[in-house]
């Protein structure tokens, strides 16, 4: 007979434990155990996959056989930019993010519009995915939904229909039936993630798995499950804002850099092929605080409005508030512009906001940042067809950037005039681009040059 028992899993990492611990011993994180029951059936009870992979020999690493899998390209543009150039046949493609974002509807557009071969679509709610399909003005007979949660029976039924890919909607909603734990638990999250991957690769069908987050903000499960699949995505955004992004975290066929901008409305979501000048629509060009920015997103360069507000202090503690830009980062540029250009900041609240709700990382921005404060503080209007690029030091040096080249035909295509650079940058041939390059090495001068 099975034999049942109790255990203890990480939340995080999904460690065993035979007993409650407070401390995980493997990824250290603090109260993450909780208590399943495990039962173990003999080895014929267990599921078998039909084209299990034999016995290999050791081969030479310059002997194996590397074979250049052609990509399915899908309808959605930006799909294909955050995956690397389409979807790789057998891989498993992870995308979490926040409920309501746009997950379903995201996989549902791609499923509908793809015409290559069937889609296999896997949710507990039929009647809604099919009313979504037709809100969104796409349907397809080449579309099939599954209500189904057992990962065997969704196997079983893909091999009838041998599907283009295959998206399950979603990772915490399954249950197999040799695992005696609850839907959502460690242990029924990686054996049924398991199951379905040795599917993928023997079958070579790709699967999209949307998965829930914490309220951390990291997808809910162990992270054992980012690790078994090829790629993890993170669809990310506003809800008071049109825009939406999918961030590639990990990618073992392409860059884990690339980003995918979406616009949210009443059919759906569309793909913004080019979204500076959407970012950049509203920038007004005549009110202090205001400053243009030329930053990178994995390969793509954009352009975006920094703006800044600078008053004094009613409280006793200044403010110091930011919106898409790292509120540290915001920190130490203000120190810098104490210490080293003199400003007396100490004593006023500072606000930055990046206009369309984009969250920044490049350091690129850093010197757009500057001159927005600057401009709100002293209430002068920044130069007319101005932009910025560059990252501030703790000197107050500005230091180059990566892939200037980009940055400086992005401005110009949106009909920027003039550009602040490092002088550190390397010579840059420009070609066709008739815009004014700056080259500045410390703060002081960026502002004896705008300001005199």
């Amino acid at each position: 007979m099975a034999k049942t028992k109790s255990v203890f899993f990480c939340g995080n990492c999904g460690y065993e434990s035979p007993k409650w611990q407070g401390k995980c011993p493997s990824c250290g994180e603090w109260n993450q155990f909780k208590e399943e029951t495990v039962q173990k059936k003999s080895e014929s009870a267990a599921p078998h996959m039909a084209g299990a992979a034999s016995e290999s020999a050791p081969q030479k690493l310059d002997e194996v056989e590397v074979s250049a899998a052609a990509r399915m390209p899908l309808e959605d543009a930006e799909l294909n930019r955050v995956l690397g150039g389409g979807l790789v046949p057998g891989s498993m493609v992870l995308i979490g993010g926040e409920p309501g974002i746009g997950k379903s509807t995201l996989l549902l557009q791609a499923a509908v519009r793809y015409a290559n071969a069937p889609v296999l679509y896997v949710s507990g709610e039929e009647e809604q995915v099919s009313q979504r399909a037709k809100r969104l003005g796409s349907t397809s007979n080449e579309c099939y939904i599954l209500t189904q949660t057992d990962p065997e029976r969704i196997i079983k039924e893909a091999k009838k229909i041998k599907p283009g890919f295959v998206v399950i909607d979603s990772v915490q909603t399954l249950n197999a039936s040799w695992v005696d734990s609850a839907p959502g638990s460690v242990t029924q999250i990686r054996e049924s993630a398991g199951l379905l991957m040795r599917f993928a690769k023997t079958a070579n069908i790709p699967i999209f798995l949307i998965g829930h987050i914490t309220k951390e903000g990291s997808i809910a499960g162990p992270k054992v499950l980012e690790h078994m699949v090829d790629t993890v995505a993170v669809f990310e955004g506003d809800h008071h804002h049109q825009f939406r992004l999918l961030r590639c975290t990990k990618n073992r066929f392409g860059s884990t850099f690339e980003l995918g901008i979406y616009q949210m409305d009443g059919s759906g979501l569309k793909p913004v092929a080019n979204p500076s000048d959407l970012l950049m629509s509203l920038h007004a060009g005549e009110m202090s605080g205001s400053a243009a920015a030329a930053v990178i997103e994995g390969v793509r360069p954009l352009m975006i409005e920094v703006q800044a507000l600078v008053s004094s202090a009613v409280y006793g503690t200044p403010q110091r508030s930011s919106t898409g830009f790292d509120v540290r980062r915001l920190h130490m540029l203000l120190a810098v512009l104490e210490k080293r250009c003199g400003f007396k900041l100490a004593s006023k609240d500072v606000f930055i906001n990046l206009a369309g709700g984009l969250k920044v990382n490049d350091p690129s921005i850093d010197l757009a940042v500057v001159a927005a404060v600057l401009s709100s503080s002293e209430d002068l209007t920044l130069p007319a067809g101005t932009c910025f690029s560059g990252e501030v030091g703790l000197s107050g040096e500005i230091r180059p950037v990566m892939r200037t080249e980009q940055r400086i035909a992005e401005a110009f295509k949106l009909g920027f005039k003039r550009i602040f650079i490092s002088s550190h940058t390397p010579k840059i041939e420009l070609k066709s681009v008739e815009i004014e390059v700056v080259r500045v090495s410390k703060v002081r001068d960026m502002l004896a040059e705008m300001f005199g």
